[in-house]
């Protein structure tokens, strides 16, 4: 009998440690600061009337937190941090020193929304900002999802392993697999039809820890209740496929100069099939999901001698098929989703990312370039702020805009088919004031302006009242994140610095602009307001990071005008100007690298450091590197220079004094020598500069040098002052 108890007692043992850590707010508490769950009292109540909601109270010494679920738990808790203890957790920092006794709630909080979704990542961001993160980096970001009441999201680490299994079904060997599937560094633009095979082959130790990855951050999420929107089925194959198994496709063309995929024809019978395998594949390694995103013929792909209402139905079906109750998300960018393809879909069937809400809405706003008259009719959507492209450094935002068209939105007719709103940025870790401002939007039951919730978040960040962070703040909402509220312009105003060095630069993507659209002066005063009490702030987490990037924007500002002053000496044939004007230019450079290494956040070693850590093998680190190095250079190759180089640019310390300082050294020797022999200037091949450091591995320092107050103030006072 008691070795029966005994044996009963120990299969209990699993679910009894399961159910005794299934509270994931203990974890992320003690995440934060150890000891920091003993603090709070936690009351889940399972309300489900189609609100979320949190409270907060006072229990004795402790602070009550109450909420529908786990994640406005989490919220409410990051709510009380902000505004109550002024405890700002950000990107720059997700750890705390809690004070011993937490500042009361003294009358009860309740925040409530019936916009019940709020959705996270777009494709790029899993390249652009998480290609190399291991766990504990993940971890955090969930943490920080879960605190910003984030439910819904994108979740797409580890389908190459999914590709990889069902390709070997369909009869491809490993190799020809591995010549289909992108690298490390390239994995969105693959998943989104656009690219075959760049960057790749990957190793197998790639494809084994990208699956135990993705299965640990959909542990996570499970257990917060974030829902993943795991990538569904577009008709994408491998462009060998009809010549391999004889199936009939179509080619979608060229995406920036790489041939696309191939799309399967819904009409052949083999669509069912492969449909049908991807997903059994897909469910046997991560389970079935309520949400699959499916974004066929993305950024041009062509649609000729396609039935878009039969391909529409066929990805329904073949997702219905896994999940009855599933639901599609698409995203709304450029053609998509066509409405031919989503005409007859029912109904809660759909879930529509509308990706630009805040520069090219199509919900409703009859200006926006991208004006949908219908917006998406019956369909469910959610109002998405898109804000950095290829993440690209610089500040920018369009704080009075989001707050606005959210509210307007709500009122519109196609606010009755809104459902929350969503971060779809290309990239992360940048303007974390954007995000806090998107994410508190379902939290707030009325319209508010800049200043009222700007004066909230200056507290929260700083823990600090004082004037001349108002001040700066001020000026920083009328500049840099006072964006005209109907221009396009795609995410922040560049750096000359990171531009193929020309005499005329109007842009160093293919899709942005150089020329600031707010007084650079204004930006130079606020940072000039900043270090005026850098002192009192100084070892401030946040401040420090905050006046490191408002420097670092007033420097980049100062080089763009001495650019154009450079180019007019050089038109002018005023050599001797010529000179002294392109070595200040040279000085500024090494001056930003200077300030960038004061912060692990703007340091190469930290993305390339990333990227070898998780290699298996000597030549697993190298190619990581590689992919790495060549995203934020080159990116791509020649025939897809012409859109792709510099896109993904950064201002980092290491990548200016090695990448763009050789550049732009290049190009005024040349200069100066052709004023000198009275000669056109010869053409400098940058593209081979930069493919030549993408093969290099010196190693890049991830630890910050020197105190960011004390450099920010000399590189100011020696670089800026005055201009």
């Amino acid at each position: 009998m008691k070795k029966n108890l005994l044996f009963g007692l120990l299969l209990l043992l699993p679910l009894l440690s399961t159910t005794a850590t299934a509270n994931p707010i203990t974890g992320m508490l003690e995440r934060i600061d150890k000891g920091a769950s003993k603090k709070f009292e936690i009351v889940l109540a399972n309300t489900n009337d189609g609100t979320d909601y949190f409270e907060l109270d006072q229990h004795k010494d402790k602070i009550v937190v109450r909420g529908n679920n786990y994640v406005s738990i989490a919220t409410g808790i990051n709510w009380y941090l902000k505004y109550y203890a002024g405890i700002h957790l950000s990107w720059n920092g997700m750890t705390a020193k809690l004070p011993k006794k937490l500042p009361a709630v003294k009358q009860k909080e309740r925040r409530q929304t019936t916009h019940t979704l709020r959705y996270y990542l777009n494709y790029c961001t899993f390249s652009y900002s998480m290609a190399f993160w291991d766990w504990e980096r993940w971890q955090q970001e969930i943490d920080w999802m879960a605190m910003h009441g984030i439910n819904l999201s994108l979740a797409i680490t580890g389908t190459e392993t999914v590709w990889r299994n069902m390709l070997l079904d369909l009869g491809y060997s490993k190799e020809e697999a591995n010549a289909f599937i992108a690298g490390s560094g390239f994995l969105a633009w693959w998943q989104m039809n656009n690219l075959e095979g760049w960057g790749g082959p990957n190793p197998d130790s790639w494809y084994a820890q990208q699956e135990t990855l993705q299965k640990n951050i959909l542990r996570r999420m499970k257990e917060y209740g974030i829902e993943p929107a795991l990538p569904g089925y577009a008709g994408m194959v491998p462009r060998n496929i009809g010549e391999k198994l004889g199936v009939e496709v179509t080619d979608p063309g060229t995406w920036c100069g790489f041939p696309r995929p191939a799309f399967l024809q819904p009409t052949d019978k083999n669509f069912e099939k492969i449909a049908g395998l991807y997903y059994t594949k897909l469910t046997e390694l991560y389970g079935p999901a309520n949400y699959y995103a499916i974004d066929p013929f993305h950024e041009g792909g062509s649609t000729e001698g396609v039935d878009l209402d039969l391909t529409g139905k066929a990805i329904m079906g073949a997702m219905k098929k896994v999940n009855p109750q599933a639901v599609w998300v698409a995203q709304a960018w450029g053609k998509n989703p066509r409405p031919e393809m989503i005409g007859n879909i029912q109904q809660g069937d759909l879930l529509v990312l509308d990706l630009f809400s805040e520069s090219r809405p199509m919900w409703g706003m009859d200006w926006s370039v991208s004006y949908r008259p219908e917006g998406y009719g019956h369909h469910h959507w959610i109002y998405c702020m898109l804000l950095n492209f290829g993440g690209r450094t610089g500040m920018h935002g369009k704080i009075t805009p989001v707050i606005d068209y959210y509210y307007d939105a709500k009122a519109h007719r196609s606010g009755q088919t809104l459902q929350g709103v969503g971060a779809t940025m290309e990239a992360i870790e940048n303007n974390p004031v954007m995000y806090e401002l998107l994410f508190e939007l379902p939290w707030r039951e009325t319209r508010f302006t800049a200043g009222e919730w700007l004066e909230g978040y200056i507290k929260a960040r700083y823990d600090a009242t004082d004037d001349k962070l108002t001040q700066a703040w001020d000026l920083l909402s009328k500049t840099v994140y006072n964006c005209p509220p109907r221009s396009i312009q795609e995410g922040t105003a560049e750096s000359v610095f990171a531009a193929t060095p020309r005499l005329d630069i109007r842009r160093v993507s293919c899709c942005s602009v150089v020329r600031p659209f707010y007084s650079t002066d204004s930006v130079r005063m606020a940072a000039e307001t900043l270090l005026s009490v850098a002192g009192k702030y100084k070892g401030n987490n946040n401040f420090e990071y905050d006046l490191v990037d408002v420097v670092r924007q007033t420097v980049a500002n100062r080089a763009y005008h001495l650019q154009l002053a450079v180019t007019k000496a050089y038109r002018d044939s005023s050599l001797t100007e010529f000179r002294q004007l392109s070595k200040e230019f040279l000085a500024l450079i090494l001056a930003q690298d200077k300030l960038l290494q004061t912060r692990r956040e703007f340091m190469l070693g930290t993305w390339t450091n990333q990227a070898r850590k998780i290699g298996a093998t000597p030549a697993d680190q190298d190619l990581y590197e590689w992919n790495a190095r060549t995203q934020i250079t080159v990116w791509g190759n020649r025939q897809s220079a012409g859109m792709l180089h510099n896109y993904a640019y950064k201002e980092w310390a290491g990548l200016l004094k090695d990448v763009y300082y050789p550049r732009w050294e290049a190009f005024f020797n040349e200069l100066g020598q052709s004023l000198e022999e009275g000669r056109t200037p010869s053409t400098i091949d940058f593209f081979g500069m930069d493919e030549e450091w993408t093969k290099k591995h010196n190693p890049y320092p991830a630890t910050p040098s020197g105190n960011a107050v004390d450099v920010a103030t000399e590189i100011y006072n020696t670089y800026v002052r005055g201009y």
